[in-house]
């Protein structure tokens, strides 16, 4: 489970990477600037989605006993 965590945490850095890299990228677009907000769109998108699937992930190892929590005890 660890290195699921891992490995997604990486992957939604890399699209915030590459969505900063179509913001920064300067030529390449039409006089609308089309393709860079495309690609930004797609990366963000990219982000958001594997966040939520990670999230998903998460409260699903947690509700069959793979993971448990840790921290507080409740009622404190």
């Amino acid at each position: 489970m660890t290195y699921l965590v891992a490995i997604a945490f990486i992957a939604i850095i890399a699209s915030l990477g590459v969505a900063m890299f179509f913001m920064m990228k300067g030529s390449g677009t039409d006089a609308d600037g089309r393709a860079k907000s495309r690609g930004m769109a797609r990366a963000l998108a990219f982000r958001v989605g594997f966040s939520i699937v990670l999230f998903l992930c998460i409260l699903l190892a947690w509700k069959l006993g793979y993971i448990q929590p840790t921290g507080i005890p409740p009622g404190k």
